[in-house]
């Protein structure tokens, strides 16, 4: 066997065992421990798929609830990035800034969001752009706490050579300080695009009203105990963060990899 070919075993076989693994502890539950009138609780897998995939009805409601979720997952984060990158780079400037800024960003991660969702809704309303909010309540603090690490980590001795050069703010920040803080800013993105997703679904969940998405679909499976597509709107559900997870993940792989060779070969 070939050097790349163990490599690929090594890599696909853990995560398969494990998947096995997983689906027969749910069958032992669903057919050992739980009693028959039970079974409702935790339906086996192959009638979630049967029931929540392999129908085409459910299945196309549940794909219209991820899209409408995606959606505002996607201006949540991408309102969050823009938001935190403008703020950690005005605290990474001045000391003063940061010491005024950085209390209130720990205090809005500290704030229990399921307490202030009802309020946003009093507030603004049950629409798109309520929703979008929460997400960027959520999503913000992983950007704003990891983009100013990275943007304080460049070496000090480079930076007394960009001194000596009466170099400028904006050059400083753009060949120093924004590429020693890429690893740091795509870590943060991993974490918030998870978190924009939750926020989605959360939302969703709570308003219960404006366009349908995984979070209304959850909350009504759950009243009238279809059990099956319950468990797949939650599959659903953690295959969207997964994608949006392993997709930051990989466009780190190119961005931070890239910039890396490029800084060698310089």
């Amino acid at each position: 066997m070939s050097k790349k070919a163990r490599f690929d075993v090594r890599l696909v076989v853990p995560p398969v065992a494990t998947g096995a693994l997983i689906l027969g502890i749910w069958y032992f539950v669903s057919y050992v421990i739980l009693d028959p009138k039970r079974r409702f609780l935790l339906r086996p897998p192959h009638e979630v798929w049967s029931v929540g995939f392999a129908n085409g009805d459910n299945f196309s409601e549940m794909m219209e609830g991820l899209l409408a979720t995606s959606k505002t997952a996607f201006w949540g984060l991408l309102t969050a990035i823009l938001l935190g990158f403008l703020l950690a780079v005005i605290m990474s400037q001045a000391k003063f800034v940061e010491r005024a800024i950085f209390p209130y960003a720990v205090v809005l991660q500290a704030i229990p969001i399921l307490a202030i969702v009802p309020l946003i809704g009093f507030w603004f309303g049950y629409g798109f752009m309520p929703r979008v909010f929460i997400c960027v309540i959520i999503a913000l603090f992983p950007i704003i706490v990891n983009t100013l690490f990275g943007l304080l980590s460049a070496e000090q001795g480079l930076h007394d050579l960009l001194t000596l050069h009466n170099t400028n703010r904006v050059t400083r920040l753009r060949k120093l300080m924004f590429p020693a803080a890429l690893p740091a800013v795509f870590a943060g993105l991993r974490i918030s695009a998870g978190l924009s997703v939750i926020g989605a679904i959360v939302g969703d969940f709570y308003f219960g009203q404006g366009e349908v998405g995984i979070g209304q679909l959850l909350k009504r499976y759950a009243a009238r105990l279809d059990g099956e597509q319950l468990l797949a709107a939650v599959i659903v559900s953690s295959g969207l963060g997964v994608l949006v997870f392993t997709f930051f993940g990989w466009l780190a792989n190119r961005v931070v990899g890239k910039w890396a060779g490029e800084s060698r070969g310089a």
